[in-house]
């Protein structure tokens, strides 16, 4: 006797695929919530833990009030607080992708540093500041998309695959440069402008951080791409049984995060006026430390740019007070593992019981 449940037995099959994706098919009534069943307490986890990173944000500060009343709340230290943000937080926003997306890129600081090299190369420079910025972004983008490719079609292990790109872009940027810092040349005033130029007493370079970070935000949370990141980084194998390239969708995230390197390069440019193939150094550490404490998961599905960028501050304002108080690198170095380690644990135990 023949099924006749099939054809409907199938069509069951997808649409529960659809909704272990979260992606399924758009209609009046379809939910926009790209964490599906789930995205209400999760939702109401990731503003609660907003609200705390903001309080963590609020005693930092009173603690460099109250440490450096006298440095900590000028205008020129704020704005060194913002700047330093700006570099490290256009990388953090294409990290949050990658992560979410259920990846890793261990190679943005090199990358961001071999588009630095690239782009101050004195036949780069020669023909004026716009194509330095297109070459500084074309470079980031196009190692990132190597990064994808590996990863995506190679079936490389992503820690494996940027770690690889992380030494090579080092070594291309030390080759490249004869391991010398390369200034920015008189005619390309406009790469510098963008950090001695100020709009309301802010660099232009932290507007441009924060256009990066609102069109993160918005390809995040109101497109398709974003809905799809979350998906393949919850579950690969259900996304791609409701239709979406899986492999496709992971190698354009790695090439947004290589985007993400080449502005970031442009910043960091304008910030030193030099190419170096020591710019970005543990870049890659601040921006996966921001990712985690913002309460982006590890194993993807989860996370925010806001979340992202809250941690990024954080780190950020740790940092600033280190310097402030004249405390060395290594101590730094020693707070900001122990921060991550901290971050992850409570992680755990929030996913262990949720709210």
């Amino acid at each position: 006797m023949t099924d006749t449940r099939g054809p409907r037995a199938g069509e069951d099959a997808k649409s529960g695929a659809e909704a272990r994706a979260g992606t399924s098919a758009q209609g009046p009534g379809a939910p926009r919530n790209p964490l599906g069943a789930l995205g209400g307490p999760l939702a109401r986890l990731g503003e609660a833990r907003h609200l705390g990173l903001v309080a963590a944000l609020v005693l930092l500060a009173l603690v460099g009030l109250v440490t450096r009343p006298d440095n900590f709340a000028t205008a020129s230290n704020l704005v060194s607080i913002l700047s330093l943000a700006a570099t490290i937080g256009v990388i953090t926003v294409g990290m949050t992708f990658v992560i979410i997306g259920g990846g890793i890129d261990l190679s943005v600081g090199a990358i961001m540093a071999l588009a630095s090299v690239w782009a101050t190369t004195l036949a780069t420079q020669s023909y004026g500041p716009f194509v330095m910025i297109v070459c500084a972004v074309l470079v980031g983008t196009g190692a990132g998309l190597v990064n994808g490719l590996l990863i995506a079609y190679g079936r490389l292990v992503p820690f494996i695959a940027t770690l690889a790109m992380l030494v090579a872009a080092r070594g291309l940027a030390q080759r490249m440069s004869d391991r010398r810092t390369q200034l920015v040349q008189q005619g390309n005033e406009a790469i510098v402008e963008l950090s001695t130029t100020r709009v309301l007493g802010l660099p232009l370079l932290v507007y441009v951080f924060a256009l990066v970070v609102a069109a993160g935000w918005v390809l995040l949370n109101r497109t398709t791409f974003g809905r799809r990141t979350y998906a393949v980084g919850g579950n690969p194998e259900a996304a791609r049984l409701a239709g979406i390239d899986v492999r496709r969708h992971t190698m354009l995230l790695y090439a947004l995060s290589g985007l993400c390197c080449g502005i970031a390069a442009v910043l960091i440019m304008a910030r030193t006026t030099t190419g170096s193939s020591t710019h970005g150094d543990l870049y890659e550490l601040d921006a996966i430390a921001a990712v985690i404490i913002g309460g982006t998961l590890l194993t993807g599905g989860r996370g925010s740019i806001i979340g992202s960028i809250l941690g990024l501050l954080i780190f950020t304002l740790i940092t600033n007070l280190f310097i402030l108080n004249g405390l060395n690198t290594s101590d730094q170095l020693i707070a900001k593992g122990l921060i991550i380690v901290v971050a992850v644990l409570l992680q755990r135990r929030g996913l262990r019981s949720p709210t």
